[in-house]
């Protein structure tokens, strides 16, 4: 294709701003329409505006939309979405329950429509160069931080602090960003990540405010560690390798400013997108990790709780 992709964005909140920088500096996209039922925060949209989705999709006609809406309505926003044919990169996680991504992949699968989970800590330029230098080595041990204040980075986005709009908090929300990201240290071949056991602190609404879950992939020992009430913020990894280095990246380094280094992960996370959205050919339903990411999740909550939160999660599923 030798035009310029027409991409429609569905949710204008927080996340927003990073998508919309991203598609005006590619050449391989052009924002055609934006979606938002609440009432405009800018003087202008950069499209046409529409206040349900799925009028955008009949009226705008996109190449491909980014579902950028709260966690508890990616599963309905996606489905029309796939529906209508419409390539599909929504944020993470993919849905609010595995059997929710299962639901979706599979309709991606029967559609053949790409469906991409956008993992942007994956694009991220430490991470990405600590992946190279962990790349053929036996890592030992990976530690992954996510450390923040989150009522710093709202933006006025109050379901997050709802556990039934977000899914519970920050390992819902968080944790499939830092399992992403040891999964780009860690071999494709061999036996997958593992949840061994789960800690978890709530606050008085349900909300888990902080979070540590210890993994397994053969014999590389895994530590994530989630925090909502951090006083500032930290994202780092660290990866031991067998032979005793100690490899690390931080995140944050080299953009300095409040949420700074996004910029750079969502240009590069469109650009794959790009790619994807003009495929005829399609990767497996899973190939970018947003099934793997919600299993991981699951297991984190019935291990930590005891198995109560997996009979929860059946039923939320439809």
């Amino acid at each position: 294709m030798n035009r310029p992709l027409r991409l429609g964005l569905i949710g204008l909140g927080a996340i927003s701003p990073y998508y919309l920088a991203a598609a005006a500096r590619s050449p391989r996209w052009d924002l055609v329409a934006v979606c938002d039922p609440r009432p405009p925060r800018r003087a202008q949209d950069p499209a046409p505006r529409f206040d349900d989705h799925r009028d955008l999709l009949r009226t705008a006609r996109p190449d491909a939309v980014v579902v950028a809406v709260p966690n508890h309505a990616h599963l309905d926003v996606c489905t029309d979405a796939l529906n209508a044919g419409v390539p599909v990169c929504v944020e993470k996680p993919l849905a609010l329950t595995p059997a929710q991504g299962r639901t979706l992949a599979d309709l991606a699968e029967a559609r053949s429509v790409p469906l991409m989970t956008a993992f942007h800590r994956r694009y991220n330029a430490a991470v990405r160069a600590l992946a190279a230098r962990t790349r053929g080595q036996r890592v030992s041990s990976v530690r992954v931080r996510y450390l923040e204040r989150i009522e710093d980075h709202l933006g006025g986005e109050d379901w997050y602090l709802d556990p039934a709009r977000c899914g519970g908090g920050c390992l819902a929300d968080n944790g499939p960003n830092a399992f992403d990201v040891v999964r780009q240290l860690l071999p494709d071949t061999g036996p997958g990540l593992a949840v061994d056991a789960a800690e978890l602190h709530r606050d008085a609404s349900g909300t888990d405010r902080r979070a540590v879950v210890l993994l397994r992939c053969g014999d590389t020992a895994v530590r994530v560690d989630l925090d909502w009430s951090f006083p500032g913020e930290r994202k780092d990894v660290e990866a031991v390798l067998a032979d005793g280095r100690v490899l690390h990246a931080d995140m944050l380094a080299g953009h300095p400013g409040f949420k700074n280094s996004l910029w750079h992960e969502y240009e590069a996370l469109l650009a794959e997108f790009a790619g994807l959205a003009g495929r005829t050919a399609l990767p497996s339903p899973g190939a970018h990790g947003g099934l793997a990411s919600l299993d991981l999740v699951a297991a984190s909550y019935a291990a930590a709780d005891g198995g109560h939160r997996a009979a929860a999660d059946a039923g939320a599923d439809r």
